[in-house]
């Protein structure tokens, strides 16, 4: 995928990103009593232009938070999976983890690590920022510190120490 798609898609709205998925809806699993059996709001998106990105969610009661829980699933599996180079350090790193700019800045903060070889100093100097301030925003999101501290294990690496 290229950048430009990639960027794109980060930052479109719910509704220019459900124009380019195929929507599905079904009966929640698990717990929910009465309700839950009885409407389909669960909601899965698959993107049409690589159906390999997929996401659903089901948290919610209603049809359209999930729509719109599972599309903002997607875009974190788009920012994690889809590395463009060569990296361009992410227009605001330190952006809210809610922030609907959130996506396309993890995807920015990914291309730089994986272009610095997960060198956490070399990656925060590129984003302009110091190194205790640059792991201070990778531990913020779990997810993405996991996926770091992975990758680092696998270039033989040390692991980054959480405190």
């Amino acid at each position: 995928m290229e950048r430009s798609l990639r960027d794109l898609l980060l930052q479109a709205t719910d509704e220019e990103l459900s124009a380019r998925c195929r929507l599905e809806f079904c009966r929640g699993s698990g717990n929910g009593g009465q309700k839950r059996n009885k409407t389909s709001s669960a909601a899965r998106v698959v993107l049409l232009e690589d159906e390999n990105f997929a996401a659903e969610d089901c948290s919610e009661r209603s049809q359209h938070r999930n729509r719109s829980c599972a599309l903002w699933k997607l875009k974190r599996l788009i920012a994690f999976e889809v590395r463009c180079l060569p990296a361009l350090a992410p227009p605001r790193p330190e952006c809210a983890l809610e922030h609907e700019e959130y996506p396309l800045n993890l995807a920015y903060l990914l291309d730089v690590l994986e272009e610095q070889q997960y060198d956490h100093k070399k990656s925060a100097e590129l984003c302009g920022l110091s190194t205790s301030g640059f792991l201070k925003l990778l531990r913020r999101d779990e997810e993405l510190w996991t996926k770091v501290n992975t990758a680092r294990e696998l270039r033989g690496s040390y692991k980054l120490k959480a405190n």
